[in-house]
Order: C-alpha cells, then structure tokens, then sequence
C-alpha cells in the first residue's frame, strides 16, 4: 500500500502477528517480514519505523536468527521487543546473559519519568514477561528507563538516536497500557500521521483484485462464515459477475446451517453473484472413515475442497482464479507467517494439496485479523448478524469431533451445539462472548437415565473471550445458565449422558479441540 507504513521483523515468537495488530490499532499500515528480508529491501521500502519480535532463541548463539548492526543505523526509528530488544543490545555492545530466573506471566513493572514510549502512563503498572535470556548490560549511548524485581533492565532508550528496547511484550493485553506504548512509537517516535482505515483497505483492496483479475473469472470457495462472507463482498464490488461463490455442504456444518447459507447467498439473497451450492456430504463422510488423527482429517477435508472446486470449474468453463477467505492467524498457525512454528494445518492453507488446478489464489483477507474483517464487512454494508457470526472453522465439525467423524456424530454435536447457542442467546450473551461452541469428545461412559444404565458419549462446551484470536481466556459463563444447556443436551440429545466445560486458555490450548 502506497502510505506511510511500519514494518515488523519476524525472528520467530508467538505474538509476532499481534505486534502488526497493535500498529494497525494506531491506523498506521504494517507488514511482517522475515529477519532474513535484505537491508536494500527494508531500504527501499522506506519505512516510518521497524519493530523486531520476540523469539525462542538466545542471540548471542551463532546458529540464531540475527541482522546485521547496520540495521541500527539506517536512521530509521526501531524498536526491539523482548528478543529483538535484546539482539538489539547484544549488536551495539551491550550484553546478554542467562540468568538462574527467568520471568513469565504478569509482571510488577515500575517505568522511569523520563521513558519516551510510557508517556502518559502511571510509573508503576503491569506487564506480561516471557523471557529466560534478559539484558544485563545496555549498550553506550542507551539509557534504563524500566525495572522489574528479577529484570533490573526491561526497557532501555538512545533517544538520540531513536532506538528502544523492551524486554517484556506490550502487545499483548496483559501488559496494561500496552498499545499505549505501541501508539508512543509509531505516532510519536516515528511521526506516523494514521491515515491507514478500513476505508482505504477496502477501496485500495477493490482496486488490487480489478488489476489482478482483469477479465478473468475468480472461483470463491463460500463457507458462509465471516471470512468467505467478507471476501465475497469484496470480491462482488470488485468484479461482480466475473465471480462464481461455490458453496460446499460437506455435511459438517452447524445444525441448518447449508439452508442459512443458501437463503443469504443463493438467487434470492441480497448478493449479486453467481451461486452454486454442492452437497457432498457422503463424499466427505466415506473419506473420512477410520481416520482419527486431527492433523490427516484437516489434510483429508483441505483436499476435497480443492477437488470439489476443480470439478466444479471444469463445469463452469475456464476459471482463472480461486479465492479464498484465510485470515492471518489461519497463516500464523500454518507456519507460513513469517518464522513461527507451526501450530496446526488450517484447510485453506496447509491443507492446499501438491496440485490446483487455477492460475493463483487469491487470498484478500490474508493480512486480517478476525476483528478487522468484521470491520470491512460493516465497511461492505454486510448486514451485521451476518458480520458478527459466530466464527467456524472451514473444517468444520471434523475438527469438533475427536476421533473418527461419521454421520451419527455430526448429529450429535450439531444438536448439541444448537442447544447451547439457543441458550447463549437467550441470556443475552452471545455478542458479549468471543466464541462458544459444543464440541463432541471420544469419551464414553456409564450413565444412569430413567433408572437404567447407559453407555455413551460426553460433550464439551467451549467459550472464550478474545481479541485477535491469537490468544484467549475462558468465559465466565453464570452456572444456572450451564446447568440449563447440561440438562437440554442430556435429555434432547440421544447418544449424550455428560456435558463437560473446557477452561482452558489459549495458550497453552488452542481455540478448538483439533
């Protein structure tokens, strides 16, 4: 994008993609790159401000992710974070140890007055740590400008200079005023003038797809979810015609979910585009017959999808393009973001088999965050229920189904899950809670219902609260309002004596199951 922009050097951590997030929150443009990117490149690009990431390695290792020190003296304002903060000291002769103790969670942080990116904000607060290495020298010419009880130096400055260091994480929401510190350097430090909106990412989005696709015809594979929903808008203003939304039943979709899908998006819907809905629902089913493990049922379900679509071209005529609703933390988890490791296989991106049958991919949300696609979507005048949809993996409930799927099972969780969106709703919760959703286990066990014994399977109820979808914590759902989903489930779902709630956060968990 042709604007003023900031750009974020990956050396590999886990909340590498919610530093760019935190930029964006500034309405100041960001892109991700590799620490391998050339210096002529990051030169040529010009940019406002660099920030480096956090990373698992220690820096003064020869074997670990580094740049040159010639990147300190570009003139261009940077900023280090945790790893990056300490590869910062270690290139300009400072020094870096590992300590007896490392710091890890919410941390006690006390700021100093004169601390350039803490304008503004209480001297003593909160931060999120994540860190064994820490820095124990700073560099000439640097400053210590924050302290911890076990990190003596968690923040050092060169103002002269414009290079800043930070041990701890300020984008992620534990560390308060952490997009404060954020928002201090890309407006204050880089004098970044935030002219990057929604309103200009889909006007210039618009016009990329026109210039790419030209008269060519673009295949959308449609999930009806809020991603695949705002790609199709943005698609339809773009080329309107020209684009074929091929909307997939596999058969592991929520509880009525195909006809929905049908009725917002299909010849009656208020989209105008081509629409061809495909049920192939014993397909997926005979495919997906005795496999169990997560990783293969995504891979399995991934490479339908292709297939299904290239027969469907075929039927079509030439298509030129397929495009696709992948998100940025769909990227991230496929370890194709960058240098993070790999999470899990999303199926619209580690799920691409060998050979596609089209001349690229197309991919409009690809540097999206969930909340920042809900934002183009009311950008797009998609209706808000639609919008604010409860967010569904393109696996679907294959990955809600531990173990093996089969159509006995898809009936379960879909009953199951219907119940507790039904009762989510009606206590008033269901625009308040991140995500929720029933997922089946592989758990059987023994019963007692209407005085005799039963064998069978056991349910468990999922609900976050998140941002960026990058990392979450449990809802804090009222109990009666668990007990009336536990006991709707028990009694209206055949095959269900137990209903569990999942309190697990992410990380260490994930968001679902599989």
């Amino acid at each position: 994008m042709d604007q003023e922009k900031v750009i974020v050097i990956d050396f590999g951590g886990q909340y590498n993609q919610l530093v760019a997030r935190r930029v964006r929150e500034c309405n100041v443009y960001c892109e991700i790159y590799s620490y391998k990117i050339d210096i002529e490149q990051i030169k040529e690009m010009n940019p406002k401000g660099i920030i480096l990431t956090g990373g698992p390695n220690s820096c003064y290792q020869e074997d670990s992710p580094s740049y040159q020190k010639e990147l300190f003296e570009l003139g261009i304002p940077v900023l280090g974070l945790c790893y990056g903060a300490q590869l910062m000291m270690h290139k300009l002769g400072g020094k870096v140890i590992t300590p007896e103790v490392g710091e890890y969670g919410k941390t006690q942080i006390h700021y100093a007055e004169n601390g350039v990116l803490f304008k503004d904000m209480p001297q003593d607060s909160i931060c999120w740590m994540s860190h064994f290495d820490r820095i124990s020298e700073i560099a000439p010419g640097f400053e210590n400008v924050a302290w911890t009880a076990d990190c003596p130096i968690a923040a050092t400055q060169n103002v002269e200079k414009n290079l800043y260091a930070i041990q701890f994480h300020p984008e992620v929401l534990h560390t308060v005023n952490g997009t404060q510190m954020i928002y201090n350097f890309v407006r204050g430090v880089c004098g970044c003038q935030g002219t990057w909106r929604m309103d200009s990412f889909v006007e210039n989005t618009v016009k990329e797809i026109r210039e790419k696709v030209g008269d060519g015809k673009v295949l959308l594979a449609l999930s009806g979810g809020v991603d695949s929903s705002v790609a199709a808008g943005l698609l339809s203003r773009a080329i309107g015609k020209q684009l074929t939304c091929v909307f997939v039943d596999h058969g592991l979709l929520r509880k009525d979910e195909g006809d929905e899908v049908e009725a917002v998006f299909g010849p009656n819907g208020q989209f105008d585009l081509n629409f061809i809905r495909v049920n192939a629902q014993e397909r997926y089913y005979s495919q997906l017959a005795g496999v169990t493990e997560p990783e293969r049922k995504r891979k399995i379900i991934g490479e339908e999808f292709i297939r299904v679509f290239e027969e469907e071209a075929k039927k079509i005529g030439a298509v030129d393009f397929l495009a696709q609703g992948t998100i940025y933390p769909d990227v991230v988890e496929s370890g194709l973001g960058g240098e993070s490791a790999v999470i899990k296989s999303h199926h619209n991106v580690g799920g691409l088999p060998d050979f596609v049958d089209f001349k690229e991919i197309i991919e409009p949300l690809r540097n999206l965050f969930k909340d920042e696609v809900r934002k183009a979507g009311l950008e797009l005048g998609i209706p808000e229920k639609l919008v604010f949809r409860q967010p569904f993996p393109g696996p679907g409930l294959g990955i809600r189904i531990i173990g093996e799927v089969t159509a006995e099972k898809v009936r379960i969780v879909q009953d199951a899950d219907a119940i507790y969106r039904e009762e989510i709703a009606k206590a008033g919760l269901d625009r308040s809670i991140g995500q929720y959703f029933a997922a089946l286990t592989n758990m059987r066990s023994v019963g007692v219902m209407g005085d005799e014994r039963t064998y069978d399977y056991a349910v468990a109820l999922r609900a976050v609260n998140t941002v960026d979808f990058m990392t979450a914590e449990s809802a804090e759902i009222p109990f009666e309002v668990l007990q009336t989903v536990m006991s709707r489930i028990i009694n209206e779902v055949k095959g269900v004596n137990r209903v569990f709630y999942d309190l697990t956060s992410k990380p260490p968990g994930t968001i679902e199951f599989e």
